[in-house]
């Protein structure tokens, strides 16, 4: 089972890197935006679902790998710091898409297919795939049992986290649409922020030596 000194790290590593909207959450505050809260939380709901499927795909794949190799899971590890470091830096590049979101229209969709839509977003989400694959491994630990099952345990609690930080963003987006329209750079603020903050959790698993 996975040890509660690394469950608690892992918590706070998904927060933050869930909490900094990317496709998942631009898609659900579109969706709020034009469609209404009710839209808006089925787009979440589709990205949750679609969001499990990279992360079976790791737990019973590159999890039985890991296992087996030491070498391969230090590579992992740097290599999922060095992707935190980056998407800190891509999230304070790209943070006028925040305000490009809150602009967005889309056409009008049921219920059935805005769900189908938020799957697909989900399951297709770079940002997760890469999550789950180079930083979700860091946070086992090999003498703990099977990594697999580790990977699931994580996994599970980064999709509750995101379904209720993803709902959070949707709910808001209809609510405060005027007082963000007023001034854009508010939005941008938070994606400058927020790439800070993931900058200092990569920097922070590198030199952690957390594994």
């Amino acid at each position: 089972m996975v040890p509660l000194s690394h469950a608690a790290a892992f918590v706070v590593a998904a927060f933050v890197i869930i909490v900094i909207p990317g496709p998942n959450v631009l898609f659900a505050i579109g969706r709020a935006l034009t469609l209404g809260r009710r839209a808006a939380i089925l787009s979440v709901l589709g990205a949750v679902a679609g969001s499990a499927v990279p992360l079976v795909a790791v737990a019973f794949g590159l999890g039985a790998m890991l296992m087996a190799s030491s070498v391969l899971f230090l590579i992992v590890k740097v290599a999922g710091a060095g992707y935190l470091v980056y998407l800190g830096v891509v999230t304070i590049r790209d943070r006028k898409k925040l305000v490009t979101a809150l602009a967005a229209q889309v056409p009008d969709a049921t219920g059935r297919r805005v769900l189908r839509q938020g799957f697909v977003v989900g399951a297709t989400n770079p940002k997760t795939m890469v999550f789950f694959g180079a930083v979700l491994p860091q946070f086992t630990v090999p003498e703990a049992g099977s990594l697999p099952a580790q990977l699931l345990v994580l996994g599970a609690i980064f999709l509750v986290i995101q379904m209720a930080s993803d709902s959070v963003w949707a709910l808001l987006a209809g609510t405060v649409r005027t007082w963000f329209a007023r001034s854009p750079r508010r939005l941008e603020a938070v994606g400058t922020v927020g790439g800070a903050m993931i900058i200092g959790v990569g920097g922070s698993v590198a030199f952690s030596g957390a594994n």
